[in-house]
């Protein structure tokens, strides 16, 4: 599979679903955040529109990180519709250097969703969005630890989203994810598009398999990335635009 590290020159000038440096440039509006999970500490940008009811957090795919172009996008969009986003780094700085050089921590993918686990467990304790209810964004292979995390936190994530998602990577806990899921895959990317059906099968949530058509791993074909949001806006809105019930 294609890495999430291409991401910034694979956008292609000034048609990408209106992606241009000049859109981005405010698109990691919000609070720095530095995130404990587990042993070490993540950083993000935590971002929250007046009167959102739910939160998004992103999982990045391999070699990407809350920089990417394409998740920013998705993530200005979602928060148009009044959603608050996370989009954080499952690496430290000093974890990025040595992938760089290995290109193994990325496909970590248990030490991921142990990662976005952590970050769940921090969202619910804090004042400003313990209130929210919480859903996952996952590209990629963060799609796979956002799976993952959600089996691991029935209770506490109430809808998935997968972009280009590598599903296969987490087949074992795909049988206990009990929040709705999302799967959106380019019309041209076959061995995806397949790995997808046949996590289908193995979902016992409601679900949908979304195909762009024309669109590949990327989604860097003009409106691909549009569409995307678009859907997964839709998702969102239905799940997460809601109070949350109080713990009885």
């Amino acid at each position: 599979m294609e890495d999430e590290d291409r991401e910034l020159e694979a956008l292609p000038a000034a048609r990408e679903a209106n992606v241009r440096a000049g859109d981005l440039k405010h698109d990691l509006e919000g609070t720095p955040v530095h995130v404990p999970a587990g042993a070490v500490t993540l950083e993000g940008n935590l971002a929250i529109p007046a009167g959102a009811r739910g939160i998004v957090m992103f999982a990045h795919g391999s070699g990407s990180s809350r920089h990417s172009p394409r998740n920013r996008y998705v993530a200005r969009v979602l928060r148009e519709a009044g959603l608050a986003t996370l989009l954080i780094d499952l690496l430290t700085r000093e974890e990025e250097m040595i992938d760089e050089q290995t290109g193994q921590l990325r496909f970590d993918i248990p030490m991921l969703a142990n990662r976005l686990v952590g970050a769940s467990d921090w969202l619910a304790r804090q004042a400003d969005t313990r209130h929210l209810m919480l859903g996952y964004f996952g590209a990629s292979t963060g799609s796979a630890a956002a799976l993952i995390a959600a089996a691991e936190r029935p209770e506490s994530v109430k809808v998935v989203v997968s972009r280009g998602g590598r599903p296969d990577l987490a087949a074992s806990a795909l049988p206990r994810v009990q929040a709705p899921v999302l799967l959106i895959v380019g019309g041209e990317d076959f061995p995806v598009i397949e790995m997808n059906r046949n996590a289908m099968a193995q979902l016992h949530v409601e679900h949908t398999l979304e195909i762009i058509p024309g669109a590949t791993h990327l989604f860097e074909e003009s409106g691909a990335l549009e569409d995307v949001a678009i859907k997964a806006r839709g998702w969102f809105e239905c799940y997460l635009n809601r109070p949350k019930r109080a713990a009885s």
